[in-house]
């Protein structure tokens, strides 16, 4: 069949073809963070689901470079640096390597590119440039420069490419300057923003005066500058839909001409919102959580990640710690079965066992069914631990399925346990517990393995030896 996206441009589920000739290469460019404050939880099911397309893309094999832009100047980091005591510079780099730290712990690939706004204000004047060459851009009486959605029309593109839009609503010379607008307004929007008192020491010299750019253009600017002037694969939360997206359409399209037959994005991929314990998350709910209050409570990156890959990407998530516990189960009943593999298959070295691939493959290909894939996999889990237990795996069998969960598990990205270290003093009642029974002391290898249970682990008699194991 082949791989199949819910393409929003085109509202419907389409084969999915490169611009490469070869058919190798896919240019994917993902909406990154405005870092003004940590990202939370909703931010990172976007984010996390950007790295499940690029792995699954490097898995079918395809050549993928992936671009996450970084917006390090707009309205609100404005705000926050003139609200406190640290420079732009200082600021927007904290956060974005705090970003990034909290990518890691989601087990998220490093993007290939990750341009910042601010080391791209060259581009991003001659892209505004280009848009007054071709009659779409104009200086206002306050000195900003704005995108002209009437002369856009006019010049025969559409604006309401991802959104249905009533463009009787359309009122010309009607203008924003803020980067986030009123979701129904149809209205020009910024391109340069002339510089104000509350800018501070934030701003650009330009042929338009002093300022700074809308957010809209940054990510055109970038995307066009590393990607080129079409690219594969666009990816962002739906909220971004309109008016960010379509904004960025107009703007890319209205400097480079874009066509029917080359737009400026080929395949849109717009991942649906998450609401916590059932709520939009709010902080006056209570159910506002970044990465960090998560981690906090004790849970793992893993475990974060698996519950945000449990669920298809279009449909509304609701993320509940009681499905934080869940994914601690399911990744331990897991790894338990990958365990057991190891046992078995000892030295030995095998290809990926197929059936599973297959089934795997095809859950991925009908527009990443995560749902459906990890179906297959626990259904595959069962069925390899019935094997094991009944001593129907060859070491060369448990091998081959060990290959096949290493392909697999490239696509899911679950992380490692932190560490693998056991507490000394846990190494040592266990090793106290082993010397009792060898000694037939079973009164003080229960009370051994009672003291075991007490600090949360548990020991499993295998035909290979005990076994240390943590209580989920």
């Amino acid at each position: 069949m082949g791989l199949h996206l819910f393409n929003t441009l085109n509202k419907k589920t389409e084969g999915f073809t490169p611009l490469d000739p070869a058919g190798r290469g896919v240019g994917v460019y993902s909406c990154g963070p405005t870092v003004y404050d940590f990202a939370h939880i909703g931010n990172f099911r976007t984010f996390v689901f950007s790295d499940l397309v690029r792995r699954y893309l490097e898995f079918r094999g395809f050549d993928v470079r992936h671009v996450m832009n970084i917006t390090d100047v707009d309205d609100k980091i404005i705000a926050k640096v003139n609200s406190g005591q640290s420079t732009h510079t200082d600021f927007t780099r904290g956060l974005e390597k705090s970003f990034f730290e909290d990518m890691a712990t989601l087990g998220c690939l490093q993007p290939h590119y990750t341009p910042r706004a601010t080391e791209h204000i060259g581009d991003i004047i001659e892209l505004i440039k280009r848009l007054f060459e071709n009659g779409l851009a104009y200086q206002a009486a306050d000195g900003s420069v704005y995108f002209s959605i009437k002369k856009y029309i006019e010049s025969g593109h559409r604006y309401g490419q991802l959104v249905n839009l009533d463009l009787d609503q359309l009122r010309p010379g009607e203008r924003t300057k803020h980067d986030e607008y009123a979701k129904d307004s149809i209205a020009d929007f910024a391109l340069w923003k002339a510089r104000t008192a509350e800018d501070g020491e934030i701003y650009w010299r330009s042929p338009w005066g002093e300022g700074r750019p809308g957010w809209h253009i940054e990510c055109s600017a970038m995307s066009m500058k590393i990607l080129g002037s079409s690219i594969d694969i666009h990816i962002g939360g739906e909220d971004l839909i309109f008016p960010h997206h379509e904004d960025e359409i107009a703007q890319s399209e209205g400097a480079c001409g874009g066509t029917a037959g080359q737009p400026f994005v080929r395949y849109w991929l717009h991942a649906a919102h998450l609401f916590v314990e059932g709520k939009k998350m709010s902080k006056s709910l209570g159910n506002f959580f970044t990465l960090r209050d998560l981690t906090a409570q004790g849970f793992s990156g893993r475990e974060i990640r698996y519950l945000l890959l449990s669920g298809h990407y279009r449909e509304t998530f609701n993320f509940t710690i009681e499905g934080l516990h869940g994914a601690r189960s399911a990744i331990a009943r897991l790894e338990e079965c990958i365990l057991k593999l190891k046992e078995t298959a000892g030295a030995e070295t095998a290809v990926p066992e197929d059936e599973i691939l297959a089934s795997f493959t095809k859950a991925m290909d009908d527009d990443l069914n995560v749902s459906a894939a990890w179906g297959a996999v626990f259904d595959w889990i069962r069925e390899k631990n019935r094997q094991l237990a009944e001593n129907e795996l060859s070491p060369q069998q448990a091998a081959s399925a060990l290959a096949a969960w290493e392909k697999i598990n490239s696509v899911f990205g679950i992380p490692p346990a932190l560490t693998s270290e056991i507490p000394q003093e846990i190494i040592e009642l266990a090793e106290n517990r082993q010397a009792a029974r060898k000694a037939r002391d079973f009164e003080t290898a229960d009370r051994l393995r009672d003291r075991l249970k007490a600090e949360g682990w548990i020991v499993e008699d295998t035909p290979k030896g005990p076994r240390l194991k943590p209580i989920d």
